[in-house]
């Protein structure tokens, strides 16, 4: 057979029915729970860093 040529004999039959059971289910693996971080720093030293930042970019 050629380049290019097309001969249907050579078509894989592919099975497309899906069973639902093997299926993954979406809700399956959902997570419910809450995060909690500590930096060590109280909003205080968070905002006045933050200021700090900003001023250096003023100064730029």
């Amino acid at each position: 057979m050629g380049f290019g040529s097309y001969d249907e004999s050579e078509q894989q039959e592919v099975d497309a029915d899906f069973n639902e059971d093997d299926a993954v289910k979406s809700g399956e693996n959902s997570h419910d729970g809450t995060i909690e971080f500590e930096n060590g720093a109280s909003s205080d030293e968070l905002l006045d860093r933050l200021k700090d930042i900003k001023d250096e970019g003023d100064d730029g």
